[in-house]
Order: C-alpha cells, then structure tokens, then sequence
C-alpha cells in the first residue's frame, strides 16, 4: 500500500539532511519539512477537520503551497487546489460543491470567506504562526488507505462543464512512478517547479522528486528571464512547463544567454506545441532533452511520453505524443466501443492504476467517462504498430489555451447573458503564442461591438476563457438535422493548411 506518506518516509531515509525545498533565500531539508508536515498534520486536527474533509488551497507557488500540497492529502484529508486565475464565480462554485471547510490563501479571499468554517492567509504570517506553535503528530500509516481520496483537482468553471475530478493516492503514486520512467530522475537532480501548483503541470513531479529525495526549487510565478536565472543559479536538472512557457524560455535564453548547461530533462505537456519551438530549443538547449508528455487531469495526469523529441524532429514521429507509459494501456476505440485497428482514427481510451475513480457528486459524467473500466477522453487519435500516439483532434466542447482547459459551453453561457446576442458558438483557433486561442462567432438581435461582448464576458469568467476575437455574421450559424450548430464548418477556415493537432 502507498500513500502521500511514503514518498515522504523514503526521502527521509535516503536524503533526511539534503535540501527538499528551495525558494528565494529560504531552504529546507527533507527532515525539516517533514517536522513542518508533522506540524501541519496538528493544526488541521485543532481546527476540527476529520479524515476526508476537503481543505482548499487559492495561492502562488510557495514553500507554504508544497507543505500544504503533501501534508493535507498526507493526513488523510482532500486537497482542492483552486485555480487563480479564476474570476470569483467560478471558485465559489468550487469551494461550494466541494464542500471545503478550511480555505489557505495569499490573498483576500472575499465572498470565499462565507462559504468556509475557517480562513487561513499564508501571506500574512499567520499560516506560519499556527504551524510554529503546533505539536507534531505523526501519520498513521493504517489511517489512510491508498484508494483514498487525496484531493479534487477542478477542471472547469461555473457551469455544467465543471468538474472535480476526483484523485485517490494510488492514482497520484502511480503517476509518480510512470514520470520516472519517462523521465527518470536522481537523488542529485534539482527540479524546477515553474508551473503553477494547482495544475497538473505544475504539481505532476512532485511525489516523483520526493521518492527519489531530489531537491525542488520553486518559482512563484512564471516569468523566462527569472527561470533562467534560476536554472543557472541553482543548476537545476529537470522542469516541466506548458508549451507558451517553452517558448518564452527558448526567446528569451535566444535574446539573454544564461548558462543553463545543467539542464538535463526539459519536458512539455497541456497543450499543442509548434515543431518550430522544439527546433529553436535545441538551439537555446543544446545540452538539454525534450521530453514530449501527454495527459490528463483525470489521468493524474501522464497517459503516454516521448522522450528525446529533438531527436525526432523532421521524422515521422515528430508528432506523436509518445508510447503508453508503463502500467497504462491505450486503446483507440470506434463509438461503439470496439476497438480499431493500428492508424484507425478513433477515441482515445486508456486504464491503469493512475486513472480516476470519477468525478465529485455527477454521476451522470463519471458513467459517461469510464465505461468497463476504461476512460473515455473525448480525443481523437491513431496508434501505429509500435503504439506511439498520434492525436489528431481534441473534444469539440474544450480549447486548451497556454495549457489551460477552456470549455466552450462556459465561454457561449457567458455570451448569451448579453442581451445583444442572439446566437453564439466557441471554438479555437491557430495561435503562435498559446497553442490556440478562443474565438466566437455571434449572430445579433441588437447592435453590440466585439469589444462590448469581451468587456461582457471578463465580468464573468476568467480573462484565459474570454473571446480573444469574435466574428459576427447576419444568417444563422449552419447546424445539423437535429439542430446542433456544425463547428467544424466554421472552424475548417482557419485551421485551413494548419495540422490541428494536440499535445
């Protein structure tokens, strides 16, 4: 059986006085962080929790996040990591349907404060307080089980669309070990956690890192020049960004060379990246190997890898996503659920032990999502007879934009709340910057602009998620028999000599 706790223990053993936790000047060790989560594990019993309880997280990546990220789902409590980017009512939702009694931020956590039984900032000083002042209690092994809840990870907003995907510690372990075979690391690495923590990219390596007792620096917040910065001062090893970060790490180290020889393992996943980036980052990265991961949330996330990318550039397998990591099967399905055979177009289907166990309080969607044992991912794609993926189109309900899920019914609620609009479909298109970007099309009843509608739609969803163009046309959108609204019709002109493909 393995838990949260047993990444911990093994660091312990293996690296007790190595540094576990870097950020800025402050520096920890793997027995001091574990004396912390001991301390952690006291506070959130005083505070009344009990095994089970979800404890919400709304903050920048922090030494406070990473004690918070192991030490809640440690002790047998949920995590919910919120997104920050979300606009106010899409985290009330959040904290709503998940039922979070405590909520941890850097931040004022308006309305948020009436749905909880307890606030705690970490900016302020008063997380550290209650920590410093707290006793130890050990875990107990035999209190937490791996088929436990360790968290839900939120994936969408306000709408119908959103959805806590639930995670046990078998799922989260398991990913812990498929990483380390796609990417495997040392006790000497140094790993940069530069995405944001409440994302899969972000929080992906964590347990990894610990069962090897590798040292973790942390980034607050993304920005290239103080990545590269960091990768030289503290010889980081390994780090994983979504593609926009990628690329702003290759410019920048293009235009501002750092030393970042020490980089050995750059990896990529969330979201389509361009060939282009892959090839001006062996440039920028001559030493360094890119590492192609693809995923998702309800995956834990790793489904397949592709390791030495830049190796493959210019070659049939420049696009594929990779090979099933070990422990995971993949299979491309028709809709009936058969599968097909190698370079058949189909869904996307895959089980192991890193796959949820479904979706917090929708049935409905978790039926729906996991048949026989397999989840559905709403991706379509081709295996060839060696098993590398290659996807060729992605649900047509979610964009991924800069490696954040944009699901368009969430984007067309929020236009149809403006009176002017009469009609209103989403979709992504091509974008150098973000992989895609949010596009609508809108037939009005009234006179409105396109700067009206995106000024609408930022007062109700999160500015990722808002229309970063629309077009308007005076018929009614083209739809099907049964009247639903055909999108690839008006996707197909500006995807037109692009190959829409995801990562």
């Amino acid at each position: 059986m393995h838990t949260f706790v047993h990444p911990l223990r093994r660091a312990i053993r293996v690296a007790g006085e190595r540094e576990a936790l870097v950020s800025g000047d402050t520096r920890v060790t793997y027995r001091d962080f574990l004396t912390r989560l001991e301390r952690l594990h006291t506070v959130l019993v005083e505070l009344g929790t009990q095994p089970g309880d979800r404890i919400a997280v709304l903050a920048f990546n922090s030494i406070p996040f990473m004690e918070l990220y192991c030490g809640i789902s440690a002790c047998g409590r949920s995590q919910v990591p919120l997104n920050f980017r979300w606009a106010e009512p899409e985290l009330e939702y959040a904290v709503a349907d998940s039922g979070a009694r405590v909520l941890l931020t850097d931040r004022d956590p308006g309305r948020l404060v009436e749905l909880v039984d307890r606030v705690i900032r970490i900016d302020d000083g008063e997380y550290d307080a209650l920590v410093a002042a707290a006793a130890r209690t050990p875990f107990d092994d035999a209190a937490v089980h791996e088929d436990d809840p360790a968290g839900l990870f939120y994936t969408g907003g306000t709408t119908g669309a959103s959805k806590g995907v639930i995670l046990t510690h078998r799922n989260l372990i398991a990913n812990a070990i498929n990483m380390q075979m796609v990417m495997p690391l040392e006790l000497d690495d140094v790993y940069l956690v530069m995405a944001p923590l409440f994302h899969a990219a972000g929080s992906v390596s964590v347990l990894q890192t610990m069962f090897v007792g590798a040292k973790h620096v942390i980034l607050p917040a993304f920005e290239p020049g103080e990545m590269l910065d960091v990768v030289e001062r503290e010889g980081v090893t390994a780090t994983l960004g979504v593609p926009t970060m990628v690329a702003a790490a290759v410019d920048e180290q293009l235009a501002r060379p750092r030393d970042v020889s020490s980089l050995r393992l750059f990896s990529h996943g969330g979201s389509p990246i361009a060939m282009e980036v892959v090839r001006r980052g062996r440039q920028a990265f001559p030493t360094t190997q890119f590492v192609h991961l693809y995923g998702a949330t309800e995956t834990a996330p790793l489904v397949t890898g592709q390791a030495h990318e830049e190796q493959l550039l210019g070659t049939p397998l420049e696009k594929s996503a990779g090979q099933a990591v070990v422990g995971v099967e993949v299979v491309i399905r028709d809709p009936d659920g058969n599968p097909l055979p190698d370079g058949e177009p189909g869904e996307v289907t895959m089980r192991g032990n890193n796959i949820m166990p479904g979706y917090w309080n929708k049935p409905e969607q978790t039926a729906a999502a996991l048949r026989d044992g397999w989840y559905w991912s709403g991706d379509v794609g081709r295996l060839d007879t060696d098993g590398h993926l290659f996807l060729l189109d992605r649900s047509k309900d979610m964009i991924i934009s800069g490696g954040e899920n944009v699901y368009c019914t969430e984007v067309e609620d929020a236009l149809y709340t403006h009176p002017a609009v009469l009609e209103a479909t989403v979709f992504g298109i091509p974008s150098d910057r973000w992989g895609e970007a949010v596009h609508a099309v809108v037939v009005l009843r009234s006179d409105a602009t396109e700067a009206e509608l995106i000024d609408h739609c930022r007062t109700l969803i999160a500015g990722y998620k808002v229309p970063r163009s629309i077009s308007f046309q005076t018929d009614p959108l083209p739809k099907s028999g049964p009247g639903k609204v055909l999108k690839r019709e008006l996707r197909a002109p500006f995807w037109s000599g692009r190959e829409s493909s995801i990562a």
